[in-house]
């Protein structure tokens, strides 16, 4: 029975995965199983019945080992556990080494090792604490990216700081012919304004207009190049691709318009003036990219299609869209056109025939009101004396002629100069009231005020009496 126990305990030992050694306190190894044998690379025929020292001491990569050994066979008080490395032709493992003793009669007669193999543990830890490395450097990363996306999303727009940072051409220098809608708008008069508002107050106004417009214009998926002063820049079809991209302008410009009576609300309530915007569009192929030099770079559109916009856009009063024959052959939504206006715009090749967008059908059902003014016809003209305006440039020589009818927001001006349609005049009526001629009747030139001062009325009212 007693040798039948033996033999069961002998199997049991030589079938477990985990190494096991027993060595003599003579240093004779007496008994190793086949887990060991593989785990330490070892053959049986040169490891039963020699000295520890002989097989593991030449081989200074595992002092380590050798010496966990040697401790648990010369210290008979203690057990003894270690972790450490052990090396086949020089390729590191990691064994966790437990010795105990092998007694006979209470008395102990050897040491017993038990080792195993925790080098894919210990990768796997490894791998672990590397994970969690990569990972909180990419959340430094995230962070770092965000700071950067938010401090130029605040000068960029978000779609354009994407394309600069994902792309690895995106700070290039250089530039590709890409069709899409240029969309420019401006402030009527805003020169004037500024000239007698409080520098606090007006910044804070035109961040106000500017955070409601910009909202205006991403909704639809436009890009903003930039803010000129109190003018807006923007493009739609790049960054982002875009097949629709003269439908989103002008569903965004009919945005920005509908916005203008809350801007104006929100402008009674902090005393600001009332604004009024205009907005020019045009469709056609421009170079877009890098522009600059490798100190001072610039995101930009170039091309006569972007200086036609800026055409286009002049020719507006508040409140009115203008866009080009190109932008309204691929709007395929319907429109909804005030009126039509023929402009012989500089650059242009001959005439143009720009239209006055009120509307646009589903899926984006935007539609704003825009009435001309209702002239009142005067008892007797006021004398005025007006200046042209070529530009931000006022000409120096002085004009004259005489008002016949007038509005809340315009009036008929006679005159012996001779004018054209969409010049822009400055007039002294209780301060700079500055005009633009939007037509021309046998009675004189209709003007439509751009700006209005603030000592119009109680000007009007006077030369009335």
């Amino acid at each position: 029975m007693e040798q039948l126990h033996s033999l069961f305990l002998e199997n049991i030992l030589k079938n477990m995965s985990e190494g096991i050694m027993v060595i003599g306190f003579d240093g004779v190894i007496q008994f190793v199983n086949k887990s060991a044998f593989s785990i330490l690379g070892l053959q049986e025929e040169a490891t039963i019945g020699k000295k520890f020292a002989s097989l593991f001491f030449e081989n200074e990569l595992n002092d380590d080992f050798s010496q966990a050994v040697l401790d648990s066979i010369y210290d008979r008080n203690k057990e003894h556990q270690a972790i450490l490395k052990y090396y086949i032709d020089d390729k590191p493992i990691h064994l966790r080494v437990i010795t105990s003793f092998l007694t006979e009669n209470d008395e102990k007669i050897g040491v017993i090792i038990v080792f195993s193999d925790l080098s894919e543990l210990v990768e796997l830890q490894d791998a672990v604490k590397s994970m969690e490395k990569i990972k909180a450097l990419n959340n430094q990363l995230e962070i770092r990216n965000k700071l950067i996306s938010d401090t130029f999303g605040r000068f960029l727009s978000d779609d354009i700081v994407k394309h600069l940072l994902d792309s690895p051409e995106g700070l290039r220098l250089g530039g590709e012919k890409h069709e899409l809608t240029i969309l420019m708008s401006d402030l009527r008069g805003f020169t004037a304004m500024s000239e007698r508002m409080d520098a606090g107050a007006l910044i804070d106004m035109l961040n106000h207009y500017l955070g409601e417009m910009t909202d205006a214009i991403q909704n639809h998926h436009g890009s903003i190049i930039e803010f000129i002063g109190d003018g807006i820049f923007a493009i739609f079809g790049a960054p982002l691709s875009s097949e629709i991209h003269a439908s989103e302008a002008v569903a965004a410009a009919l945005e920005m318009q509908s916005k203008m009576e809350a801007i104006n609300e929100w402008n009674k309530e902090q005393g600001y003036p009332a604004l009024e915007m205009g907005i020019g569009i045009n469709t056609g192929e421009v170079i877009l990219g890098n522009i600059g030099s490798e100190k001072r770079t610039k995101y930009g559109v170039v091309g006569k299609h972007v200086n036609l916009a800026g055409r286009i856009e002049s020719y507006t009063v508040g409140g009115q869209i203008l866009i080009s024959p190109t932008t309204k052959a691929q709007i395929k939504e319907e429109l909804e056109i005030a009126k039509t206006m023929t402009v012989y715009p500089k650059g242009a090749n001959g005439e143009l025939e720009l239209s006055l967008i009120t509307g646009i059908g589903a899926p984006y059902d935007i539609h704003v009101s825009f009435a001309d003014s209702v002239l009142t016809q005067l008892e007797h003209p006021i004398a005025v004396c007006f200046n042209k305006i070529d530009g931000k440039h006022e000409d120096s020589k002085a004009l004259y002629g005489g008002l016949t009818a007038v509005a809340r927001d315009g009036a008929v001006l006679e005159t012996g100069t001779e004018l054209d349609i969409y010049d822009n005049i400055l007039i002294n009526a209780g301060g700079k009231l500055f005009c633009k001629v939007v037509d021309k009747q046998n009675n004189g030139y209709v003007l439509q005020y751009t700006s209005i001062p603030t000592g119009y009325s109680a000007w009007l009212k006077s030369t009335k009496l």
